[in-house]
């Protein structure tokens, strides 16, 4: 009998555990499809929910950083942004985002380290490299010896 408990026990341990790793959730297709539709209200609210549930959906975090910078909020884009990293450092997006952002705060200092870093960890957006020294050449050029 104490067997069985105990294998029921585990199941259910393993089921909850296994739900949490990478297993996108109904809130966040949900919030992608708005998101596509360009619909970001209803877009946020299931992003947000899908944050409720799983904090530590990087994905939800990186939409609503993209929601905010569709709205022109950049004070929120950016918490979205950093929460981003510190579930995933290595996110390429987020620091591609949050380099963008910190060029157009003028914070150059930031957006010099982030660049350095874009360039260390780029997978999927590394064509945006010129991109942004681009960017950051025509906002700074003093920094073109850099």
């Amino acid at each position: 009998m104490k067997k069985i408990l105990y294998i029921k026990i585990i199941l259910i341990y393993v089921f909850l555990v296994s739900k949490s790793f990478g297993v996108e959730s109904n809130f966040f297709i949900e919030g992608k499809k708005y998101f596509e539709k360009k619909n970001f209200t209803d877009s946020k609210i299931f992003f947000e929910r899908e944050i409720v549930f799983n904090p530590e959906s990087e994905k939800s975090y990186l939409y609503l950083a993209k929601i905010f910078y569709e709205n022109e909020n950049d004070e929120e884009q950016e918490i979205n942004l950093n929460n981003t990293l510190l579930i995933n450092p290595n996110n390429d997006e987020a620091i591609y985002m949050l380099i963008l952002l910190k060029i157009k705060q003028s914070d150059y200092k930031v957006a010099k380290k982030l660049i350095d870093k874009f360039y260390l960890v780029c997978s999927s957006f590394c064509k945006k490299k010129d991109e942004i020294q681009d960017k950051f050449k025509k906002l700074n050029p003093e920094n073109d010896k850099n």
